[in-house]
């Protein structure tokens, strides 16, 4: 099973959020998951980007890969450091 890391849509029409989930990359984007592991909100006033960092590392380190929106999240939240630090070597 691969398993990503990557952004559910959620909210109105015009007035998206988005949850960072865990999923079976087969499942459909907006359909089930295993895991929530935090929230974006780019339409707020003051984007509003909040990851549980012990979660999102431990499933990287389990072999997920993240989306490449993701990806640029985590960069912006200084988890990729953290992933590579780890002298495992990248996982991407």
């Amino acid at each position: 099973m691969a398993v990503r890391i990557r952004l559910k849509r959620m909210g109105a029409k015009q007035d998206p959020f988005f949850r960072i989930v865990v999923s079976d990359s087969r499942s459909p984007r907006d359909g089930r998951f295993i895991e929530e592991i935090g929230y974006y909100n780019p339409a707020a006033n003051n984007e509003v980007l909040k990851i549980n960092a012990d979660k999102a590392l431990a499933w990287m380190r389990r072999g997920a890969q993240p989306s490449e929106t993701v990806r640029a999240l985590f960069k912006r939240q200084g988890l990729l450091e953290r992933v590579k630090d780890r002298n495992r070597g990248p996982f991407f």
